[in-house]
């Protein structure tokens, strides 16, 4: 069985340790647990980890985050994956710092990734995993705070939360959406 796991973010050094780019450091910590690397390929940085005989094909598209679908439609085709089993790994504004949120399908929520990926792939029918990095900003500068660093404090809520997020990935591939949401959603 074939995943596709997509882990939304910007390209760049700009962009490295910003809240909005969690999706690639969920999965750069997934990566790095298998001992495997990305590399570059089209629309996206790919690598592909073997988990209890499912083959998890990592992407961090390189169309920023924007522009995500067509990555996520392009990789779907090509692996020949269902929309059943993909993953997209997203930052969310609406849930508390590192709170993790396994769901089944759904709308955008207003992040213009998940819009991208919706309008790509004409459908909302795909599992999301929503990492919370809180909303502590003021009104009229939402995207001030997505891009900005981390803080001390707040990586230091995080860092536990990526292992996690990394095992709710596990859980997805081999047990499905419906019992990892009952595990996870907590």
């Amino acid at each position: 069985m074939k995943f596709l796991i997509v882990g939304l973010g910007n390209i760049g050094e700009t962009y490295s340790n910003t809240r909005h780019n969690i999706g690639f450091v969920v999965l750069d910590a997934l990566a790095q647990s298998a001992e495997t690397k990305f590399s570059a390929d089209r629309y996206a940085n790919m690598a592909k980890i073997k988990f209890k005989s499912r083959i998890l094909v990592l992407i961090k598209p390189s169309t920023y985050m924007n522009l995500s679908g067509k990555a996520v439609r392009y990789w779907l085709n090509k692996e020949k994956i269902p929309l059943e089993n993909l993953l997209v790994v997203v930052d969310d504004i609406a849930l508390p710092l590192g709170t993790l949120r396994l769901k089944a399908k759904g709308g955008d929520g207003g992040h213009n990734g998940l819009i991208d990926i919706i309008y790509h792939l004409e459908s909302t029918e795909f599992s999301r995993l929503r990492v919370g990095i809180g909303d502590d900003f003021a009104k009229g500068y939402q995207s001030d705070y997505v891009l900005s660093q981390w803080t001390k404090q707040e990586e230091e809520v995080m860092i536990p939360k990526i292992k996690i997020a990394g095992e709710a990935i596990k859980s997805f591939v081999t047990i499905g959406v419906g019992r990892t949401m009952s595990m996870y959603n907590k």
